[in-house]
């Protein structure tokens, strides 16, 4: 009766022991899933760092030829702008010139007739405003502006004004008769007025005060021709005579230094873009590469020994549960169990492994 006793008891033990050690094993294979993961979250980081390394000195780098070209392409803009400006104020100075000589001799002979027309005001002792564009709307209108302006006076003075002195007078004693009132005072002042310088210049003087007419316009047929040529010249595109030849030259030079830099940039942004970009990028993670390295074969030799340890987990366990747990049962593979039936067999409580489960059953 004591050899199977000790045969259980020996099994007993080799099977607790296989369990403590596949618990070691366990424990070891979740160090290195540790470690691996560690590993793999440094190569991550590495690789990150040389990414984001390469990408920003790639940024600056770029940016800084761009802000190198631009900075000369807006110095060459600005002297465009500059070029174009002296070219349209020479322009402008030739159209002035131009318009001063062709129209010089209207010129003169209005201010020739403003002559003529001051000598018949004196000589006829009429007062200066006789030769006036208002004393000629008034009382001798002709062109449209003079006949706006005698209906204007027309309306002011016979219809707003007695309007606006009526609408003074207090609403209270505000009477009807009040405003015709004030427009028959108002017809006598302002048209008796009229009528007075009327008969005191015109009537007195028709024939000076027609000759006056006969100058004014005549100076006013002269400004239509002034404005006329001054219409013209300013209309016309043949800008060959006013000399810009040499403001031409400088505004075609500085475009093609601007077309010949804008296609230097672009050169530039290429070979960047397919050549020292590229030398950067080597550069930054040469920089890197042998510290990525060790980290990748030391993660490889990490999964290497994850791969071992769960083979010798799964080899283990396999042989637990056909060397110990088709005896025992799988719900005593535990190791603290599996000392308390072992306790119970070498201390003589149980006679063998069944009557240790029971026992053990029965007491808890």
């Amino acid at each position: 009766m004591t050899q199977p006793a000790i045969d259980q008891n020996t099994l007993l033990a080799e099977a607790r022991q296989a369990l403590e050690k596949l618990d070691r094993m366990k424990a070891e294979r979740s160090r290195l899933d540790l470690e691996e993961k560690q590993l793999r979250r440094q190569l991550e980081t590495e690789k990150k760092a040389a990414e984001d390394s390469v990408a920003l000195t790639v940024k600056k780098r770029r940016e800084e030829i761009n802000s190198s070209y631009d900075k000369e392409i807006a110095k060459g803009q600005d002297r465009l702008k500059k070029a174009r400006q002296k070219r349209e104020k020479a322009k402008n100075q030739g159209m002035r010139d131009r318009i001063a000589e062709e129209t010089a001799p209207l010129h003169a002979h209005n201010r020739e007739l403003k002559t003529q027309m001051r000598g018949l005001l004196q000589k006829e002792r009429l007062p200066r405003f006789c030769g006036s564009t208002w004393y000629y709307a008034l009382y001798m209108p002709r062109s449209l502006r003079e006949i706006g302006i005698l209906v204007l006076f027309i309306l002011f003075f016979f219809a707003a004004l007695p309007w606006a002195i009526y609408l003074l007078i207090g609403e209270t004693v505000r009477k009807s008769w009040m405003l015709i009132l004030i427009y028959l005072l108002d017809i006598l002042l302002a048209g008796g007025l009229y009528l007075t310088v009327g008969n005191h210049t015109k009537m007195g003087h028709l024939e000076a005060v027609r000759q006056g007419r006969l100058i004014r316009d005549t100076i006013h047929t002269n400004q239509k021709k002034i404005r006329l040529i001054t219409n013209t010249i300013r209309r016309d595109r043949n800008e060959a005579i006013y000399d810009l030849e040499k403001y031409d030259d400088e505004i075609a030079r500085t475009e093609q230094d601007l077309t010949e830099l804008t296609r230097k940039k672009q050169d530039a942004l290429n070979t960047f873009d397919t050549v020292t970009q590229n030398i950067i990028s080597d550069e930054i993670w040469n920089n890197s590469r042998e510290k990525i390295r060790q980290l990748e074969e030391e993660r490889t030799r990490k999964e290497e020994r994850l791969k071992t340890s769960d083979q010798q987990i799964k080899d283990l366990s396999l042989e637990i549960t056909d060397r110990y747990e088709i005896y025992i049962g799988k719900e005593f593979m535990q190791p603290e169990r599996l000392a308390e039936l072992e306790r119970l067999i070498r201390s003589g409580q149980a006679a063998n492994l069944s009557d240790a489960i029971s026992q053990y059953k029965a007491a808890r």
